[in-house]
């Protein structure tokens, strides 16, 4: 049976590079085709199950293909199935069905139809590949895509300020969970020396020898897998990101934020639970999250007047529940949980537009204001109290935004010299001295040798902080971010002898040729009207819209994506620095944030939003 397991994540590929060549206006042919491709998905998950049932539910493993070999690095995709995969995979494959139906019918005439359906396919593939993965790098292949999925369809009303700011604001949080989940593959391979799978976590007695051993390491990964769950399913303090989410179609927000993407992070916890369930401190700050969530998130539900989010803020705390119920090892309730919230979530957001249409007449000519008395007591003061904070939803949006984005925002505007003319000469000087130092290592003093590679991470983290802040030209946003990749990778290769000139040429591969790509499409842009600056949105994708998916797709390439070699560079530059070398992860780890912040926000703010000429229908700034 385990052959079999790839086939549920070729349907969704291969009606994802069918739908891609399908005439955008014949939608009944697109509609009818993905909704084909989610029955014959749908069908052959209930036979795979059906057939499992007969053998005896054995837990099945597969090691698929193997990407890339060296030393005790091995990436592979392997697939598993165990009863997890089958609750998630057949709810998934339900509700995807489900939503594909009614969208045919909610997105008729509208502009984005086909883009709509290539994007949710691409989703289905990326969520297949999370629960059915065998390994942490199968599961990230699939995590990315679902993150550069909710991108997009938040994004799908383009034409409006919200929905575009929304989605940076949401991928920006996705991303910092993705680093987080990087962390844990490294620090994973440090303490096993070899990319684990999760069958091999089934064996209680060698996780737990290994743990005891290295009881810090453990703590290390379980605390970056849980901090990758919290931010995945939107817990506290996490939580403001899901409502913000709500912008795109009705129908990708029944099928993403009430369903399936935002429920991966009670499964990230289920398929980890035999590393951190015999620590006990992850376990409390699990619950301790969980409870939290569900009481913040129920009060916040309570005083909104958008239904949308509502609907968000009661699905976060039905999922806070699921982490209690995760990490106190009832994981029968929490997948019955899962599937019961994920199915009432989403028949909610699909008739939540007829409900508004119903009870419209009653919310405005029917209101019969609660009668009040004492307004001094204790009591009513507290209600007050929980009715603002429900109100501002706990200022959380402002909190995320000083603590994480501010400093780091601030620290790039005062980085903006690095963009003059003798900062680059500079700069091209420094590394083109720091690769012949590398290069004739053995006639550099070791204490100099030693520091160069902190020094020149520092600055690739520098320049990529300025490309992030910059509201200037975007050609020289986009080659900041290109020498900030070039600066990581040399100090990853002058520090770590394993990490060869031809490892750091894979990972550079895939990522300089996107820089090409993409520099083209800048080039063709500011040939229009020599106006692609950062500090306003200019839509050129109403008139573009061939560049402009040309350059999304450059951009993918840059931030490395499954479908270029710096995928697997990324892999192998994080799996060849030290577990001694804190320094040098934490800078790398911080670049690795920006770099997707500072690409993905060239493309938002010169393809999307509303255009800048006035002959285009100007949309309001919010939907």
């Amino acid at each position: 049976m385990e052959p079999l397991l790839q086939i549920f994540i070729l349907i969704p590929v291969l009606a994802f590079l069918v739908s891609l060549c399908l005439n955008r206006k014949n939608e009944k042919l697109i509609s009818g085709m993905v909704i084909t491709a989610n029955v014959i998905q749908l069908a052959a998950i209930v036979l795979f199950i059906a057939n499992w049932f007969f053998q005896g539910v054995p837990t099945l493993n597969s090691k698929h293909v193997t990407l890339f070999v060296t030393g005790d690095i091995e990436i592979v995709i392997d697939f598993f199935f165990d009863k997890v995969t089958m609750v998630f995979a057949l709810t998934g494959s339900l509700l995807a069905l489900i939503v594909s139906v009614f969208s045919r019918f909610y997105l008729h005439r509208e502009p984005g139809f086909k883009r709509y359906f290539c994007t949710i396919l691409l989703f289905l593939t990326g969520y297949n590949l999370v629960v059915f993965s065998g390994n942490f790098e199968t599961l990230f292949i699939g995590w990315e895509i679902v993150g550069i999925c909710s991108f997009l369809l938040i994004a799908f009303y383009r034409d409006r300020y919200l929905p575009v700011k929304n989605s940076m604001k949401v991928i920006s949080l996705y991303r910092l969970g993705d680093i987080c989940f990087i962390l844990a593959m490294w620090m994973s391979h440090h303490l096993w020396h070899e990319n684990i799978t999760f069958l091999q976590l089934q064996d209680s007695s060698l996780v737990k020898a290994h743990l005891e051993e290295h009881n810090w390491y453990g703590f290390f990964i379980a605390a970056m897998i849980t901090v990758a769950a919290i931010i995945k399913s939107a817990q506290f303090p996490f939580s403001s990101w899901l409502p913000r989410a709500m912008e795109g179609p009705t129908t990708s927000s029944a099928i993403f934020y009430g369903s399936l993407s935002v429920h991966l992070g009670a499964f990230l916890l289920l398929r980890t639970f035999p590393y951190w369930e015999s620590i006990i401190s992850i376990k409390v700050l699990i619950i301790t999250i969980g409870a939290v969530t569900a009481l913040v998130a129920t009060g916040i539900a309570k005083v909104q007047s958008s239904v949308k989010t509502q609907i968000a803020y009661s699905s976060i705390a039905q999922i806070g529940l699921i982490f209690i119920e995760i990490a106190l090892g009832l994981h029968v309730l929490a997948l019955i949980h899962f599937a019961g919230n994920a199915f009432l979530r989403t028949y909610q957001l699909l008739v939540s537009p007829s409900v508004l249409g119903y009870l419209v007449h009653n919310q405005f000519f029917n209101f019969m204001p609660r009668l009040t008395g004492n307004r001094n007591t204790l009591s009513h003061k507290f209600k007050n109290t929980i009715y603002m904070l429900g109100i501002k939803e706990w200022n959380m949006d402002r909190l995320i935004s000083r603590v994480f984005w501010s400093p780091f925002k601030w620290i790039g505007n005062k980085m903006s010299f690095l963009s003059s003319k003798m900062s680059v000469f500079l700069l091209f000087s420094m590394y083109l001295l720091g690769f012949l130092a590398e290069w004739f290592h053995d006639r550099v003093p070791g204490t100099y040798f030693d520091l160069l590679p902190f020094v020149f991470s520092f600055i690739g983290l520098l320049l990529i902080l300025s490309a992030f802040a910059e509201r200037g030209h975007a050609i020289k946003a986009w080659f900041q971010v290109v020498g900030g990749q070039l600066y990581i990778a040399l100090s990853i290769v002058m520090l770590n002898e394993n990490f060869g000139h031809n490892h750091m040429l894979l990972y550079l591969s895939g990522s300089v040729l996107s820089a090409f790509v993409g520099w083209i499409c800048l080039k063709k842009i500011e040939a229009i009207d020599q106006d692609i600056t950062l500090n306003r949105f200019h839509g050129y994708v109403y008139e573009q819209s061939n560049i402009g998916l040309i350059f999304l797709i450059a951009c993918l390439g840059m931030i490395g994506l499954p479908f270029t070699p710096t995928f697997i560079g990324i892999d192998i530059l994080f799996s060849h620095i030290h577990k001694h070398e804190e320094i040098l992860i934490v800078f790398t780890s911080l670049s690795f944030v920006f770099i997707e912040l500072a690409v993905l926000r060239i493309y938002a703010r010169i393809f999307l939003g509303q255009h800048k000429k006035m002959h285009h229908p100007i949309a309001y700034r919010s939907s």
